[in-house]
């Protein structure tokens, strides 16, 4: 018996605890209500579409994979063998030649007219030309030139620019004096009257008139703007901002008269035509509309396994009607009929014709190897017996090799395994 008390075991972390799942929010008596009939009458009618649309589906299918798919490889075959290939070939063997051909030829021919006498012409004729007017008119025309630029032309020029400069110096010298005289004349003409009249008589009658305004006109206006003007103005104000507050005071009652007026009698029922009226309807219409479209997507998954169980009959009834039958004809009675077909008739006939042909065939090499021995025989009587070759360098007495026919050999030698053609593996 254990006394002592056991620490405490560790417990495990706390799980954080998993939210319920939301309940769909049940649906109300009226969809309930309705479900039920609708989905019966949509069923009613959907059932026949369906079937009608899984009938034609298959037979498209079937019309697709076992009849268009067919035909249109075959057409494609028939076009590629009758048009592509017939196009491909004359392209490459017939028209690219001859376009090839063509096009080598007017080329040459556009060359030989058009390129190679300009390029003879400038090449013979305007090139070496062209060199000897360039040497003409350079032995000519520049030689001279150049001779008369720097033997008489550059002389004289220096000596008319020394002139020239100690002309200009000397004139320089003159102009200046002149230029003084001239600037002092213009402006003891034309500056210093007008600076005068403006210093000593314009700007004093300005003071004067400026002094004449300010006492005739800023002053009184001045005051006629702080003691008359400005209480007239501030009184006027005054007036407006109380006729304004007046308005507006009125503005606000009649606005609030005919705000209440409004709410009590536009939108008060318009929200009651609303909120009793139009959202009930709505809302039904709403649940109308949503069961029957819930209806037919589910009357169409009903009527697809509805068109799958009568398919599925339809075909298990023709494989008992046709194809088993077929089958049981064809495993039963075509089976056994061609085995014992073949087996009693068609290779005992095959290897009959087999052993004919390797008959024949061993006569007629039979007869062939009779006529090369007659014809042997015919020219060794004729013409005698071929005289034998004695190999160089042989002694007079020494045996010659018989030499071995070549066109004509004694026995036919095949090959066989164990012979070998390679000198590796020659004994």
């Amino acid at each position: 018996m254990d006394l002592e008390k056991r620490p405490p075991l560790p417990q495990p972390p706390a799980q954080p605890q998993a939210q319920p799942p939301v309940q769909p929010q049940a649906d109300g008596c009226l969809a309930v209500a309705i479900r039920i009939p609708v989905r019966i009458v949509v069923l009613v009618l959907v059932v026949p579409v369906r079937l009608v649309w899984d009938a034609f589906a298959v037979c498209g299918r079937f019309l697709y994979f076992r009849a268009l798919r067919p035909v249109g490889r075959a057409f494609a075959w028939l076009g590629r063998t009758l048009i592509v290939t017939p196009l491909k070939w004359l392209t490459e063997y017939v028209l690219t030649p001859i376009a090839l051909g063509t096009t080598a030829a007017m080329t040459w021919l556009l060359k030989a007219v058009f390129v190679w006498p300009w390029v003879g012409l400038w090449r013979y004729v305007a090139v070496p030309v062209g060199k000897g007017l360039a040497w003409l008119g350079r032995t000519l025309v520049v030689v001279p030139a150049r001779w008369l630029y720097v033997s008489v032309l550059t002389p004289v020029g220096h000596a008319i620019a020394w002139l020239a400069r100690g002309v200009a110096a000397g004139a320089s010298v003159a102009g200046r004096g002149i230029g003084v005289v001239l600037v002092w004349l213009l402006k003891a003409v034309f500056v210093w009257p007008w600076v005068g009249l403006w210093r000593y008589a314009a700007v004093p009658v300005g003071k004067g008139l400026a002094w004449l305004g300010h006492v005739l006109i800023v002053i009184p206006a001045r005051w006629l703007y702080a003691s008359v003007l400005t209480p007239v103005g501030h009184a006027i104000a005054w007036l407006a901002k109380g006729v304004g507050a007046g308005i507006a005071w009125t503005a606000r009652g009649i606005a609030t008269v005919l705000g209440a007026l409004g709410r009590w009698i536009l939108v008060a029922p318009a929200v009651a035509l609303w909120r009793w009226v139009l959202a009930p309807v709505g809302r039904g219409i709403a649940v109308v509309v949503r069961e029957i479209v819930a209806a037919l997507g589910h009357a169409w998954r009903v009527a697809g396994h509805i068109s799958l169980v009568v398919g599925r009959f339809l075909g298990r009834l023709l494989r008992w009607l046709f194809v088993d039958p077929v089958r049981w004809v064809y495993r039963a009675v075509l089976t056994p009929v061609g085995h014992v077909l073949r087996d009693g008739v068609w290779r005992p006939a095959a290897q009959a014709v087999k052993d004919a042909g390797r008959a024949t065939r061993q006569a007629i090499a039979a007869a062939r190897q009779s006529v090369r021995d007659a014809r042997a025989d015919v020219r060794r009587m004729l013409f005698g017996a071929p005289k034998e070759r004695v190999p160089v360098g042989a002694a007079p007495m020494e045996p010659a090799p018989v030499p071995v026919a070549r066109r004509e050999p004694d026995t036919v030698a095949a090959r066989t395994l164990g012979s070998s053609t390679t000198a590796l593996t020659k004994d």
